[in-house]
């Protein structure tokens, strides 16, 4: 079973500029997984053409239509505009969050609230390839994740995928929070995402396993590691594992294949 976590910066190619469905398809399908968690996920956003990215990435992993799910964080766009998807989306509001997509059967989900941070934070926005990144005050929003109960091979396995703050010790207070939130989800559990978190911190923070230890930001030359694979329980042995960089985002895709816990 190959698990994958993909902040995918709303399909965003740093080369060019632009959103590209062909691409972005193309990228979702190279990564050859059976669970997907998603993050920086866009809906119905003109800057992303419009598009349902996480029914356009379903598709190319071929999940059914109960397994997968699109969980808004936010209603309008970061950056820009936006308000906390706390409540009725109105008609065509372009949407932002995150998903979690499965090939494998899903038969329980849970949407777990994070919340977020109370203050302005400085995050850095890369530059690509030869061009200097920067700094900008943003306001945090709201974060949240999802948990799907799958089945796999070795038997009902709970995979979570989140983003987490980018300020600074909030994201903390975030994963421990989700971990406390998770103490009465039975048997194995493996945790996706974007936790803004460095290195050996998450697996200090939640007492969890690391699947990875792989750099993962930025993607031009990837010097920390922000996206992680965690896990509780008997998960089964790590057979490989890969940070990938693909035509789109400013983080590495990063996969961890799992020999049936049986085996």
């Amino acid at each position: 079973m190959r698990l994958g976590s993909f902040n995918i910066m709303h399909g965003l190619s740093l080369t060019d500029g632009t959103v590209e469905p062909a691409r972005f398809a193309a990228a979702v399908s190279a990564l050859g997984v059976d669970v997907l968690g998603l993050q920086e996920v866009d809906l119905d956003q003109p800057r992303s053409g419009g598009l349902d990215l996480a029914a356009e990435a379903a598709a190319m992993i071929g999940a059914g239509d109960d397994d997968w799910r699109f969980v808004p964080t936010v209603f309008g766009t970061p950056g820009v505009g936006w308000r906390p998807a706390d409540g009725q989306r109105r008609d065509d509001e372009p949407a932002y969050g995150i998903a979690l997509i499965s090939r494998l059967p899903v038969r329980e989900w849970r949407v777990i609230d994070l919340g977020r941070a109370p203050v302005r934070s400085p995050i850095a926005i890369p530059g690509g390839p030869g061009r200097r990144g920067r700094l900008i005050m943003l306001d945090d929003e709201p974060r949240a994740a999802i948990a799907a109960r799958v089945e796999s091979a070795g038997g009902p396995l709970t995979v979570v995928n989140t983003h987490l703050s980018f300020v600074p010790g909030w994201n903390a207070v975030q994963l421990c929070r989700l971990a406390r939130r998770l103490a009465d989800v039975p048997g194995p559990l493996v945790l996706l995402g974007d936790l803004n978190l460095p290195g050996r911190l998450p697996a200090a923070l939640t007492r969890w396993r690391r699947l990875a230890v792989t750099p993962t930001y930025p993607a031009h030359s990837p010097r920390v590691q922000l996206d992680h694979v965690l896990a509780r329980g008997p998960v089964g042995r790590i057979i490989a594992v890969q940070a990938r960089r693909v035509p789109i985002s400013d983080h590495l895709a990063l996969s961890v294949d799992l020999a049936d816990p049986r085996a």
